[in-house]
């Protein structure tokens, strides 16, 4: 689905030019759900929004689907079905939570009860006329952008630590969701930038990045037991409870 060859990425700095990726190859599958992990600073956001299009490679290409799509930018690559969930979703005054699940392809026609709100833990009756702002919690935000991401049919789904600023509740529903979101898309993927290990039991594997390079790919079984003892990652410590 997608593949990853030899990509580096250098960013200016007020020290000057840094290299956050270095000679990066990978290969992620349809039907699979990936976990990036690592330290840090390691380049694990800088690697997906690399995919999304947000950086642009300075050597190297990005193919997915057999496309080489290294020079397309967000809205090309959105167009072919790659969708990211920022780790801080933005607010929308203004917006309401219908109007921008329609704007992502939601047909009140066909959906009235809304199923995107209803597989993330929200009432459709209660939120589609709210406003994203400030009266939502960072939770509600969360699984607001998930069910716009849905919404959107993306072939490749990206989370960017979806756990950040949530409480433990809103935790327990978005495990519950990407599990939901795997099972029902077999012909898609899910890459979730996670610190947590209930998200890493997720994973069918498990990316682990450190210092601008993927140190390790693997299923989950094999890796997941040496990050929890802290072997396989110099510096980094799995966050076991929530």
């Amino acid at each position: 689905m997608l593949k990853l060859e030899n990509v580096s990425l250098t960013v200016d700095t007020e020290e000057g030019n840094r290299e956050i990726l270095r000679q990066v190859n990978l290969e992620l599958k349809k039907g699979h759900l990936y976990v990036f992990t690592g330290p840090n600073g390691g380049g694990k956001s800088s690697l997906a929004k690399l995919i999304m299009g947000i950086h642009r490679p300075e050597s190297g290409r990005i193919l997915f689907e057999g496309r080489d799509i290294t020079d397309l930018d967000v809205t090309g690559r959105a167009r072919l079905g790659i969708g990211y969930a920022f780790q801080q979703p933005p607010r929308f005054k203004g917006l309401t939570v219908g109007r921008i699940l329609r704007l992502a392809g939601w047909d009140p026609e066909t959906d009235r009860n809304c199923h995107f709100l209803k597989v993330v833990g929200l009432c459709p009756g209660e939120y589609l006329d709210r406003e994203i702002d400030d009266s939502l919690s960072g939770g509600e935000l969360k699984r607001i952008e998930i069910a716009t991401l849905m919404a959107r049919s993306p072939r490749l789904a990206i989370f960017d630590e979806p756990e950040a600023g949530i409480d433990l509740w809103s935790f327990a529903k978005l495990t519950e969701t990407f599990g939901a979101l795997h099972e029902r898309n077999p012909e898609g993927a899910l890459l979730i930038i996670s610190h947590q290990e209930k998200i890493m039991e997720l994973a069918d594997e498990i990316v682990l990045v450190q210092d601008g390079q993927v140190v390790r790919q693997g299923k989950r079984q094999d890796l997941l037991p040496g990050i929890l003892e802290g072997d396989l990652c110099c510096g980094f410590t799995c966050e076991k409870e929530f």
